[in-house]
C-alpha cells in the first residue's frame, strides 16, 4: 500500500497509528539519547591517545554548543521542507560526522566532527517531538511521549555499558564506526512514515537570527567554561566574552521582534510556565551532562576502573534518570499535576549532590554509583515535566503546519488536560 492510500494519521486505528509512528522515530531518539554517555565513557581514553587533557571538556561542550545552535534551526526548516526529510537530512549529518570523529589523526580533528555531529544530532530529538506533535492526536499525545521516555531508557542505560565495552576491546575510535549501521536502519525506517506537512506559499529562514543565535551562544558557553580556570589574568577575557555575549542577545531580541518569519517564539517567554519550564530543564540538564562528563574521568583516574567498569557504574545514574521521566510521565497522565513531581524531586536531587560533595570520597565507587541513582531518579522528574508544559502551553500554533487544520469552535485544549477533558467533535483531535 503506497502513502496516498494511507488514511490520516490522526484517523488511524490505535495500533496502526502506533506502528507508523513508533518505529521510525525510535532509533533517531537513542542514538540522541546514548551519543552523551557513550561518549563521555571515551574521554578518558581518548585523552591517552591524544592528550590535551585540559580541553578535553570541549569534546563535550562543541558538541553541546552546535546542537544547541541546530535545533530551532531544524525546527524552521522542517516547517518549509518538512519533518520527514529533514529527519534524513540529521541522520546524514550525523553519520557524516561520526567517520570524521573515527577517522581523526588529532585533536582538533576529532573537535571539528563533534561540531558537526551536533549539528546533526540537534535535530533528531527536536524532530522526533516534532513528528509527535504533528502525527499523533492531543489526547494520544501523552502515551507517545511515554514511549519516548522509554526509548531514553535504552539509549542513556545502554550508552555507557556499550561504550566502555566497544572502548576497552576495540579502541575509542570504533565507538563512531558504531553510529553508522544503526544511522543506515534508523534512515530506513524514518522513510516508512507518510509524507508530512511543509508550508504553502512564500516563507523564509532567518539567517540573520541563526547568525545572532551562535553569536550569542559561542562566547556564553567559552567564557562559562573558562570559570574552571579563574584567576586574575583571565578576568578580563572573562568580561570580554560576557559582554559580547550580553550585546548579541539584546540584538537577537530585537531582531526576532521585528522578523517576518522569527527563529525563536519571544511571545512564548512571556508565559510564567514556559520561561519556569525551561530554566528548571536547562539547570537540571546542564547538572546532568556535568555529572556524566567529569564521572567517567574520576572513576577511572581517581578510582581506577577500567573503561567496562566505568559503564556499569553509571548505569545506576543513567537509569534512574530515565525511570524516573517515565514513571513521572505516567503520574502526571493519571493526575492532571506537574509542578508537584519536580518541586520535591529536585530538592532531593540536591540534597544528594551536596553530601556527595561533603563525603563523596569517602565512599566506595558501588556506593557512591548508587547515591548517585538516588539523586538522578527525583532528576528525572524535571526533564518530561518541563517537555510537557512547554508543548501545553505552546499548544498546536507553534508545531508549524498542520495536516489539517481543527475549525472547531470547541477545539481540545491541552493545557486544561487531564484536569479538565476538553472535547473537540473535528476528526484531528480523534
Amino acid at each position: 500500500m503506497n502513502d496516498a492510500a494511507l488514511p490520516p494519521p490522526h484517523l488511524q486505528p490505535r495500533r496502526s497509528l502506533f506502528l507508523t509512528v513508533v518505529p521510525p522515530i525510535i532509533l533517531p531518539v537513542f542514538l540522541s539519547a546514548g551519543d552523551g554517555t557513550v561518549v563521555a565513557t571515551a574521554l578518558p581514553a581518548i585523552a591517552a591517545s591524544f592528550g590535551e587533557v585540559e580541553l578535553l571538556s570541549w569534546v563535550v561542550v562543541a558538541n553541546l554548543i552546535a546542537g544547541t545552535v541546530a535545533a530551532p534551526a531544524y525546527g524552521r526548516l522542517a516547517d518549509l521542507f518538512g519533518r520527514k526529510p529533514m529527519m534524513i537530512v540529521a541522520l546524514l549529518v550525523f553519520m557524516a560526522a561520526s567517520v570524521v570523529c573515527a577517522l581523526s589523526p588529532n585533536f582538533w580533528w576529532l573537535l571539528a566532527g563533534r561540531v558537526l555531529q551536533g549539528l546533526g544530532g540537534g535535530g533528531l530529538m527536536t524532530l522526533a517531538q516534532a513528528l509527535i506533535g504533528e502525527l499523533v492526536p492531543p489526547r494520544e499525545r501523552g502515551s507517545y511521549q511515554g514511549y519516548l521516555s522509554a526509548n531514553i531508557v535504552a539509549g542513556t542505560t545502554i550508552g555507557p555499558v556499550a561504550g566502555g565495552f566497544v572502548t576497552q576491546v576495540w579502541g575509542w575510535h570504533s565507538v563512531f564506526l558504531c553510529y553508522l549501521p544503526l544511522g543506515l536502519i534508523a534512515i530506513l525506517l524514518v522513510l516508512r512514515l507518510p509524507p508530512t506537512a511543509k508550508r504553502t506559499g512564500r516563507a523564509s529562514f532567518d539567517v540573520s537570527g541563526m547568525l545572532l543565535l551562535t553569536g550569542f551562544i559561542v562566547p556564553l558557553l567559552v567564557a562559562v567554561t573558562q570559570l574552571q580556570r579563574l584567576s586574575v589574568d583571565m578576568l578580563p577575557r572573562l568580561v570580554l566574552l560576557l559582554a559580547i555575549a550580553a550585546v548579541v542577545l539584546a540584538a537577537l531580541v530585537r531582531q526576532q521582534r521585528r522578523a517576518a518569519s522569527p527563529l525563536l517564539p519571544l511571545p512564548l517567554l512571556r508565559e510564567p510556565s514556559f520561561w519556569r519550564a525551561d530554566l528548571m530543564g536547562a539547570c537540571s540538564g546542564a547538572s546532568l551532562v556535568a555529572m556524566i562528563t567529569f564521572l567517567p574521568i574520576y572513576f577511572q583516574v581517581v578510582t581506577g576502573a577500567s573503561p567496562a567498569e566505568t559503564g556499569m557504574l553509571l548505569i545506576p545514574l543513567t537509569g534512574a534518570v530515565s525511570f524516573g521521566a517515565v514513571v513521572t510521565g505516567w503520574l502526571i497522565s493519571r493526575t492532571g499535576r506537574t509542578a508537584i513531581f519536580p518541586t520535591f524531586g529536585l530538592m532531593v536531587t540536591g540534597l544528594s549532590l551536596i553530601g556527595l560533595a561533603l563525603w563523596g570520597p569517602s565512599l566506595s565507587r558501588t556506593a557512591l554509583s548508587w547515591v548517585l541513582a538516588i539523586g538522578g531518579l527525583c532528576q528525572g522528574t524535571s526533564m518530561i515535566t518541563a517537555q510537557i508544559t512547554a508543548q501545553a502551553v505552546g499548544g498546536a500554533r507553534h508545531w508549524g503546519p498542520r495536516r489539517r487544520p481543527c475549525s472547531s469552535p470547541a477545539r481540545w485544549d491541552p493545557r486544561s488536560a487531564p484536569r479538565r477533558r476538553g472535547r473537540c467533535c473535528s476528526a484531528c483531535c480523534r
